[in-house]
């Protein structure tokens, strides 16, 4: 078979630049993924954006130009990933990204037909987690996020279900991922006495307003969001952090899932794929590339039923094929794709996950 009879993944991602944190682990992962779909060989090209959408728009088209992709995948950032709606509809290839935000793929347009996203909406796990926050008996709720879309994006969220749930939100304080300090805000927090407090914030920041409250001899209970799932969190947090409840994804708590449960193995076969190649165990940010490259594989054999790779056809069945994907396990959910919703979960992909021992553990 000829050489370009390969399928081309072509993907972006933020491996240097304030985007880092997400782009090394996918960086790594990309060694551990499959190398064929049944008889056809998978060729991967990485791109590094630097964590800049200037630069990522540049790899973007570089990829589908020279490169002639069948599918891109990235990038690791939102800022970074908007703009390459574009490129994907004027090349029409599917763009399959590894952020975070709903806006990716909401509101299904012309430009987010040809989207596609792994990681679970915030509105998703915002929904699980106030509705757990609701039950546990909690009326008053103070809130410190971080200043950025994703902090705003929670708070939205957060805002808007509350009164439904009969939560009452004490404050909106906010802080930036860089400050060192919050104690002004988790102060005037404490001072409306909430009977809890929800942090929206990501990766290490989001200990600082949790340890900045129980020093200050805060009692009541707190609640993160998804951002925290990740070993330095609980590292820097220490017994600060013990206690932080939030909705997750099943790669998270997958070794508290009975063995034969269909989200636990998809994550042992990628833990064991990627341990392999890089000695170490991986995050949820490298998972983003490994379930991506899952729905490209089920998305692929009836895609080259219609065409050969290298051709528009072929960018065109795969794409419809992945809006078809339904009961797909991954490490971020069940994904279940259609033509009105390209990110494909519901509450099922949801967990309800506690920091205890020091550990991330499933809330039975």
């Amino acid at each position: 078979m000829p050489a370009q009879a390969d399928i081309k993944v072509g993907i972006v991602i933020s491996a240097t630049g304030p985007g880092s944190a997400l782009g090394q682990p996918q960086s790594r992962a990309v060694a551990a993924l499959p190398k064929e779909i049944g008889d056809e060989k998978i060729t991967y090209i990485t791109l590094d954006d630097e964590s800049d959408s200037t630069k990522g728009v540049q790899n973007a088209r570089r990829l589908v130009i020279q490169d002639k992709v069948d599918v891109l995948v990235g990038s690791s950032l939102t800022p970074v990933t908007l703009p390459l709606l574009d490129i994907a509809l004027e090349s029409k290839t599917p763009l399959l990204s590894l952020a975070a935000a709903s806006a990716i793929v909401q509101p299904m347009d012309e430009k987010r037909a040809w989207a596609f996203k792994v990681v679970p909406n915030d509105d998703l796990m915002a929904s699980a987690i106030l509705k757990h926050i609701s039950r546990s008996g909690v009326k008053t709720l103070g809130y410190i996020g971080v200043s950025d879309g994703y902090g705003e994006g929670y708070y939205k969220e957060v805002s808007r279900l509350a009164p439904t749930l009969g939560l009452i939100l004490t404050t909106h304080e906010v802080y930036a991922r860089a400050d060192t300090s919050v104690t002004g805000q988790a102060l005037k927090v404490m001072s409306t006495n909430p009977d809890a407090v929800f942090i929206a914030s990501a990766g290490t920041p989001a200990v600082l307003p949790q340890q900045a409250l129980r020093e200050r001899g805060y009692q009541g209970k707190i609640f993160q969001t998804h951002g925290i799932a990740t070993e330095e969190f609980i590292k820097l947090g220490g017994e600060n952090v013990e206690g932080a409840i939030f909705a997750g994804e099943a790669f998270t708590i997958a070794a508290d899932l009975p063995p034969q449960n269909p989200f636990r193995l998809a994550t042992e076969e990628f833990a064991k794929a990627y341990e392999a190649v890089n000695g170490q165990k991986p995050n949820l940010f490298a998972a983003h590339l490994w379930d991506v490259v899952a729905l490209i594989r089920r998305a692929a054999p009836a895609a080259l039923k219609t065409a050969k790779p290298g051709t528009s056809e072929f960018r065109a069945a795969l794409r419809d094929e992945l809006e078809q994907g339904q009961n797909v396990y991954l490490n971020n959910g069940l994904s279940n794709m259609s033509k009105v919703d390209h990110n494909g979960y519901d509450e099922r992909s949801a967990f309800l996950i506690k920091v205890e021992g020091g550990k991330f553990r499933l809330i039975q």
